[in-house]
């Protein structure tokens, strides 16, 4: 059996319904793939015709081997991944034990063809700008659960010949549909309540969500190129925080500002709202690790093995800020985000 992506395979994509299923879905079709979408959640955007809509749990052995009759591949994009209101229970549940009855699930349903869409936040405090052959060092619940989910899908692999485990680790994803940090910075700059903090020296690295799909689809419907097929999408070349300003505000239409605030100030100042944030279990838009994260945290990854393939990112990372500024003022400003729930929350 081969383990190459071709069109007319049947693709089973866990985590359909979020966003990067949304933008990566539509691909697959495009591939000529026949798509399942699988997911706790309903789908926040319309599916292509003639995509599956399956709801269920990742955890759920018996639905997953139904979901899985007939299939060629799976793409798992489920997990447990954000930063505010989960606890460790929710990450190791969905993230390892997920892990576990998905290759169950699909050791009994013969599928042979995994790609598994981890991240960088394996490597943690792993050192200045980590590759594929760093030590991973993760320092949350977040990086640690992907990485051991690694780990069980590294024991699937050696468990049969044959079996393909392609790794993607992408740095943080931004695009179109995305209601995550991008977008919420993208947001305050445009009411006029963010105020730059620090010299915005930091290095940033990022991927516009059409670069990712490009990726995976470039890596996926080739034979494998190396026994150990783990891989670093980062777009090239890092901007630092204070690029990603300039080119937020010169999308809105505005200069940015030449001030800004220093950092210990400004870590003070949020100290307020990290104290409302645990008192009311919200997710305020500014809270000191926010603040910390983009305007002192140097977050640069390598990208070189990925870049030996062949592969090039489709769009920079000026022009994917821009196009999400543009759907930001188009629609994105209009929505409300889709709040789900924690898993353990949810009754299927």
């Amino acid at each position: 059996m081969t383990t190459q992506l071709r069109a007319g395979d049947r693709v089973v994509v866990l985590g359909g319904s979020g966003f990067i299923g949304s933008h990566v879905i539509p691909a697959l079709v495009e591939l000529g793939a026949h798509v399942v979408s699988y997911d706790l959640y309903p789908p926040e955007h319309p599916l292509p015709d003639g995509v599956e809509d399956v709801r269920g749990d990742i955890r759920d052995r018996e639905a997953l081997e139904a979901a899985l009759a007939g299939a060629d591949a799976v793409l798992n994009l489920a997990a447990a991944h954000h930063d505010f209101g989960l606890t460790p229970a929710t990450f190791l549940s969905v993230n390892v034990e997920g892990a576990r009855t998905v290759t169950a699930a699909m050791a009994a349903a013969g599928v042979d063809n995994l790609c598994f869409y981890s991240s960088v936040a394996v490597y943690g405090d792993a050192g200045p700008r980590p590759d594929e052959t760093t030590t991973p060092h993760p320092v949350n619940d977040y990086g640690r659960t992907k990485l051991a989910a690694e780990g069980v899908y590294r024991a699937w692999q050696a468990a049969g010949p044959g079996r393909r485990l392609l790794v993607i680790r992408p740095a943080v994803v931004f695009g179109p549909r995305n209601y995550a940090n991008v977008y919420r910075m993208i947001h305050q700059v445009a009411r006029r309540r963010f105020f730059p903090v620090g010299p915005g020296a930091n290095r940033k690295s990022m991927i516009y969500v059409a670069n990712i799909v490009a990726a995976i689809l470039h890596l996926w419907t080739r034979p494998p190129l190396r026994e150990d097929e783990v891989y670093n999408c980062v777009d090239q070349p890092d901007l630092t925080s204070a690029q990603i300003l300039t080119e937020v505000y010169r999308g809105l239409g505005r200069r940015r500002p030449r001030w800004h605030v220093p950092l210990r100030p400004a870590m003070i100042a949020a100290a307020p709202f990290d104290l409302l944030a645990r008192a009311t279990g919200r997710n305020l838009p500014i809270t000191s690790d926010r603040i910390r994260k983009l305007s002192a945290d140097e977050t640069s990854f390598a990208s070189d093995r990925i870049r030996e393939t062949g592969y090039e990112q489709p769009v920079t990372l000026q022009e994917g800020l821009a196009e999400m500024v543009r759907w930001y003022l188009r629609e994105g400003r209009l929505r409300t985000p889709v709040e789900h729930l924690p898993p353990e929350q949810l009754a299927v």
